[in-house]
């Protein structure tokens, strides 16, 4: 196979972004947003019930719904891979400030290099 750029490729030896295996923190976000999305369907009642279903603890399931009130730019971040290494699920996810302004400033606060994009 010829790429448009002309050089020569294999199908299925391109390096494509859905290629790359997910993060645990884009794991995690991906999970509280499937989660938020079943309780507000209705398809669940409560933290509870996804917790039964899923075969986790409560208070796992609560910290990943959390991760759906984060800054649009904290999600990019997370999505991009570009957080500090030292970041933990368990700084971001635990008891998230509301207003975003704290939570960069939180996410700032708790890496050693100040986010450039937050």
């Amino acid at each position: 196979m010829t790429l448009p750029n002309g050089q020569s490729g294999q199908p299925g030896k391109l390096l494509r972004p859905w290629d790359v295996a997910a993060t645990p923190l884009q794991l995690a976000l991906a999970r509280g947003h499937r989660w938020l999305a079943m309780l507000e369907s209705g398809k669940v009642k409560n933290l509870t019930e996804i917790a039964a279903l899923e075969g986790v603890d409560n208070s796992y399931v609560s910290r990943m719904v959390n991760l759906t009130t984060l800054a649009p730019d904290i999600v990019e971040a997370i999505l991009e891979d570009a957080l500090p290494d030292h970041l933990t699920l368990f700084d971001i996810a635990v008891d998230p400030p509301a207003l975003w302004e704290e939570q960069r400033e939180r996410v700032c606060m708790n890496s050693r290099s100040s986010l450039q994009h937050l």
